[in-house]
């Protein structure tokens, strides 16, 4: 797969928000439902996904990340409330 996915993990509804991009949606997220990677989601427990973009190629994801991350988080509250209006953990809808 040479796509690619822009994310958004918190721990809980307008909670502490982590834009990330990766190319396996599912593995990362176990990863940071897990703590098995210091860092940032780990520090703060965010273990909840809310927000998956698919792009066809990585480099559109990256970009995409990369002008999220620069959004006020209002506007981050409003994306993720329009696709996910009551904060469900989508982690599940990955496996399916």
């Amino acid at each position: 797969m040479k796509g690619g996915w822009v994310y958004i993990m918190t721990n809980m509804a307008r909670g502490t928000l982590y834009v990330g991009v990766t190319s396996d949606i599912a593995r990362r997220t176990w990863e940071h439902r897990e703590g098995v990677v210091d860092g940032f989601t780990k520090q703060y427990a965010l273990k909840r996904l809310v927000y998956v973009e698919r792009h066809e190629e990585i480099v559109d994801a990256i970009q995409r990340e990369k002008r999220l991350k620069h959004w006020p988080r209002a506007w981050k509250i409003d994306l993720i409330r329009s696709a996910n209006p009551l904060w469900d953990d989508l982690y599940d809808t990955l496996l399916g």
